[in-house]
């Protein structure tokens, strides 16, 4: 079928996107569901740091591309053998998990090695690719995969392993929202850091992510403190239920402590603040996908001397199965006001400037709706 999507042309164009352009928005085929897989028909997809961070180098994929990968949609097809139903809403998670693999097994600690696999090759965990497009040359040309998912497109064709599907109430901006910065932030909570009740919890780098790890932690009940060098970001954290919102040089020079500490900025100063904030005994958990030649510096006497714990956490640590639908439960009961994380709603022509805005770090949650 003819889709139209944001193709990721290039690794290393510069900032600011807008006028470098390396995202094009045109015409794909895309192949119908093989064994296994769905097509699904996207309503919102939201715009992450792991897309920014291909479009800016730190984490090279093969291009072209079809980005996005935190998304929902209806079920429109199905492939042979495939379980879902027709008319499914399901939110589209950027890890599948093929449940048969030894990090399968781990419950979600590691990432599914089949699935991350095909991630960096750019295929479905089924093999190949359903995306071609038309190249300047006339003849046809292979577009990878996006993480398994490719959402910044009408629609995409998606392993069930790449799925969850969610009840009808719950709305498409809030279900693209679970794909990844709730299962990230949210189960970097939950699964990695665990606090115990009445433990305080701190979250340095209040983007998407980070501030789901924020409402995450509200909603289980703790005191939370919230870090990031952006003042409306302070403010929002504090409307959303911090106890306490500062700036990281203040956070350490006030000498704010807490037994659980998310790092959900993705760059090695974020969590060397993260680091310096987690009190004796604490765990430090870190989330963020900084360049691989980033660098941060502790003090290693200190994690013997304090038993200090550093957990690194892929996707919050989740099994999205059973993640998503706890998270659906604790929205349903008011607990987790996830539409909150939503800073703007744009059009897929928007995609450039809207890579602007989240590299200057201005944006939560951009949603391209459908």
């Amino acid at each position: 079928m003819r889709i139209t999507g944001a193709v990721l042309e290039r690794c290393d164009a510069p900032a600011p996107y807008a006028e470098s352009r390396p995202v094009t928005v045109g015409p794909l085929e895309l192949g119908p569901p093989r064994a296994g897989e769905v097509l699904v028909r996207i309503e919102a997809a939201g715009l992450c740091h792991s897309d920014l961070s291909v479009v800016d180098g730190n984490r090279v994929r093969p291009v072209p591309m079809l980005l996005g990968h935190e998304a929902a949609g209806i079920v429109e097809s199905v492939g042979p053998g495939a379980r879902l139903a027709i008319g499914q809403r399901v939110v589209m998670t950027f890890l599948p998990r093929c449940g048969e693999c030894a990090e399968c097994a781990t419950d979600g600690r590691l990432p599914c090695s089949v699935g991350s696999a095909a991630n960096g090759a750019g295929t479905l965990v089924g093999g190949g690719r359903r995306l071609t497009r038309v190249a300047p040359s006339g003849e046809a040309q292979e577009v990878h995969h996006h993480l398994g998912v490719s959402a910044f497109a009408s629609h995409a064709v998606v392993s069930e392993t790449s799925v969850v599907p969610v009840d009808d109430d719950v709305p498409p901006d809030v279900a693209a929202l679970l794909g990844c910065a709730v299962l990230t932030g949210g189960g970097a909570v939950v699964n990695a850091g665990r606090p115990a009740p009445g433990d305080r919890v701190a979250v340095v780098g209040l983007g998407g992510v980070g501030m789901a790890a924020l409402l995450m932690a509200v909603a289980l009940g703790h005191e939370v403190i919230g870090v990031d060098a952006v003042p409306a970001k302070l403010e929002l954290a504090r409307e959303l239920g911090a106890a306490t919102a500062v700036g990281p040089q203040e956070a350490v020079e006030q000498g704010l402590r807490a037994p659980v500490v998310i790092e959900a900025a993705g760059s090695a100063r974020a969590f060397e603040t993260a680091y310096a904030i987690t009190a004796p005994g604490g765990t430090t958990v870190t989330v963020g996908l900084p360049h691989p030649d980033a660098r941060a510096s502790i003090s290693p006497l200190s994690l013997t001397a304090e038993a200090r714990t550093v957990v690194g956490s892929y996707l919050g640590s989740a099994v999205p199965s059973r993640d998503i639908p706890r998270y659906v439960e604790l929205w349903r009961a008011g607990r987790l006001p996830l539409d909150r994380l939503v800073s703007d709603r744009i059009a897929l022509d928007d995609l450039p400037a809207a890579l602007d805005r989240l590299a200057s770090g201005e944006a939560l949650r951009q949603l391209v709706t459908f």
